[in-house]
């Protein structure tokens, strides 16, 4: 069984910043995958396959998504080793996906509220970079502005590349998903 959550801010001002990346990736992923979400036993909102495997997006706000993680673990009995966390990154550049093992927080208060919450940092992760040549401090500031418009085209294929590499996670290891994923990819989109 994997857990695979999308970090995010729910509500409608937040839907386009950049802070909503993993919400962006886990709802095309289930919509490429005919999979609904619907409201869990705590703050957050799932899709359940057949397999077992779990999607979930937090109904926290991205600084308590810990709360809604260890939630969804208890519940279902998924262990660390079992989550895929998948978030944006402000340290990679836009165009970007790189998968990881385990570490720490990055200064991305999301994840060091999942950290918290498991009292580990031994689960895997998808980081999607959205560092731009825009002015990107203070950081709190820059992930909740939308992208620029001459960004989208490359925002878009981003994210069909990361649906395609939740896809390939889910059937292989995270060493395959790290070999096969985290290499700097020239995308149609990209902006110079």
């Amino acid at each position: 069984m994997k857990l695979i959550v999308g970090l995010g801010n729910p509500g409608r001002e937040y839907d386009r910043t950049k802070h909503n990346f993993g919400f962006w990736v886990i709802n095309a992923y289930a919509m490429q995958q005919d999979q609904s979400f619907r409201t869990g036993k705590g703050s957050y909102l799932y899709s359940r396959f057949p397999d077992g495997t779990l999607l979930m997006r937090p109904t926290t706000f991205m600084n308590n998504s810990g709360i809604a993680v260890a939630q969804v673990s208890n519940y279902f009995g998924i262990t660390a080793e079992q989550l895929l966390l998948i978030y944006d990154d402000i340290d990679l550049p836009l165009g970007s996906i790189r998968f990881r093992d385990q570490g720490g927080s990055g200064g991305h208060k999301g994840v060091e509220s999942v950290i918290t919450r498991l009292g580990t940092d031994s689960f895997h992760r998808l980081r999607l970079g959205i560092g731009t040549d825009e002015e990107m401090r203070p950081a709190e500031h820059y992930v909740l502005k939308p992208f620029g418009k001459k960004y989208m085209p490359v925002v878009r294929e981003v994210i069909d590349r990361a649906v395609e590499a939740v896809t390939f996670y889910r059937k292989n290891t995270i060493v395959e998903a790290m070999n096969h994923y985290n290499q700097k990819i020239k995308l149609r989109g990209d902006v110079d």
